[in-house]
């Protein structure tokens, strides 16, 4: 694990929602955590080329830019890296894990629309020559995996706003060319203004829109939570009667140890869990004792769960919404 001093961790825990969007955000970056504009943009790049951070931009709410869907493969073990890596060969793939289960392979595909993501699935399963389960989310009860990872304050529980809004072709223009990430650099909204021909002004205004109209979830720094030491991260699924699902995915999700919960079909008869929830943590015996205690919590609701951890992660990146 890469090591990290307090600079590090005051970035890490205070950006990764509400980057400045300003002209030189490093300066107010800087200003906050006590260093200068120079230090922040440094420790910022050095945490994105160690492979701490993803990136620095904008994470998406799924579904309203652009299409996306989790899916899922059973792999043969002889099979599951040769799997895995014609799974990333598609450029929409943003996600791609291996679970602790039958069905092992785990992956979010994004797209430009829902018949890209459609046309990448088909691909997959033509090329793999396995079956593969498509979990569109049907309903978002907390997403959002900027939480404090050191000794920051406690995240935020906030219900997600019922988004009417829909990002018109100028934004996805603007959301494609940071889809890796903002230009480190001390004006990176400028640069991002130069590739598109807009006024930096513009580009801040437009940013700031989608940011208000809940169509980005979060705007700054993208954590990859196994490189500060989160190995055992699991997913919960669960098997909830249809009329207890809102008010249980609604009491899950106001869990402080609940880091994700939402709706996806169930597929019968492979599949036959409608609700799923993550835990991240750094040690397997803290994440039972959690899921112990969701467990005590759902009761009766739950007809049944299972504990998906995470083995292997073969890809994580923002979503590829120039994925055709």
């Amino acid at each position: 694990m890469t090591m990290l001093d307090a600079i590090d961790k005051a970035l890490i825990d205070s950006f990764q929602r509400d980057f400045p969007l300003f002209s030189m955000p490093f300066q107010h970056v800087g200003a906050e955590i006590g260093v200068s504009a120079e230090v922040a943009l440094l420790r910022v790049r050095r945490l994105v080329d160690t492979g701490v951070l993803s990136r620095l931009g904008a994470v998406l709410r799924p579904n309203r830019v652009g299409a996306s869907t989790l899916a899922a493969i059973a792999a043969p073990q002889e099979r599951l890296e040769a799997v895995a890596e014609l799974i990333n060969a598609e450029p929409g793939v943003n996600h791609n894990y291996e679970r602790e289960h039958a069905i092992n392979l785990w992956f979010v595909v994004t797209g430009r629309t829902q018949d890209a993501v459609t046309a990448t699935l088909s691909r997959i399963q033509h090329r793999t020559g396995l079956p593969v389960l498509d979990f569109p989310m049907l309903r978002s009860f907390h997403i959002d995996l900027g939480f404090p990872v050191f000794d920051g304050p406690c995240k935020a529980r906030v219900a997600p706003p019922l988004v009417e809004a829909s990002a018109s072709p100028d934004d996805l223009l603007l959301l494609t060319a940071i889809e890796d990430g903002l230009p480190l650099t001390q004006r990176p909204f400028w640069q991002v203004a130069q590739w598109l021909d807009w006024s930096e002004t513009r580009v801040l205004s437009r940013l700031d829109a989608l940011l208000r109209a809940g169509l980005i979830v979060r705007f700054g720094l993208v954590v990859k939570h196994r490189a500060l030491g989160f190995h055992a991260n699991a997913m919960l699924v669960w098997d909830i009667d249809d009329e207890a699902l809102v008010e249980t995915a609604t009491s899950l999700a106001a869990e402080p140890s609940v880091t994700l919960c939402y709706q996806r079909p169930r597929r019968p008869p492979t599949w036959r869990y409608n609700l799923y929830s993550m835990i991240h943590g750094r040690d397997r015996e803290t994440v039972l004792t959690e899921v112990d205690a969701l467990v005590a919590k759902v009761g009766s609701s739950a007809r049944d769960m299972a504990i998906l951890f995470s083995r292997r992660c073969f890809r994580q990146r923002g979503a590829r919404l120039s994925a055709a």
